[in-house]
This record gives C-alpha cells, structure tokens and sequence, in this order.
C-alpha cells in the first residue's frame, strides 16, 4: 500500500473531518480518488472520441440539402 502526501485548505480538512467522522479515511480518499481518476479518464476518451469524430467529420464528402432531399424522397416512393 502507498502513502500519499497532499496540501488541502483547513476549511475541506474541516469539512472531510465532519463529513466522514467515525469512517476509515484512508479508504474514503481511496475511494474518492478511484472515482475522480476513472472519471477524468472517460472524459479523457470521450474527448478524444469527439475529436475523432470532427476529424472523419472535416474529410467526409459535402452533400447538399437537395441531394438529402432527393434521397428523402426516393426511399419514400
């Protein structure tokens, strides 16, 4: 297991402190910093996906809102 050192204000001190009293603080944190990290890396992937997207996005062909039409049309009929 490792330590981690790390400099909070004492107002979230405080408030952690109140917040989880009586709890197992090293495996609040854990806990805690788990979630942060596995969120910051979806956004992470979600970012990237999205400049995939705009990427395949900004080399795919230019079709015109008449040609939409068209094809609207024909599957209709």
């Amino acid at each position: 297991m490792a330590t981690v050192n790390y400099s909070i204000p004492d107002d979230v001190k405080e408030l952690f402190n109140t917040a989880f009293a009586g709890a197992n603080r090293s495996a609040v944190i854990s806990g805690l910093m788990q979630q942060a990290a596995e969120h910051e890396l979806r956004l992470k992937r979600r970012r990237e996906s999205v400049d995939a997207l705009l990427a395949e996005h900004d080399s795919a062909p230019q079709v015109s809102v008449a040609s939409i039409h068209a094809a609207q049309e024909e599957v209709r009929h």
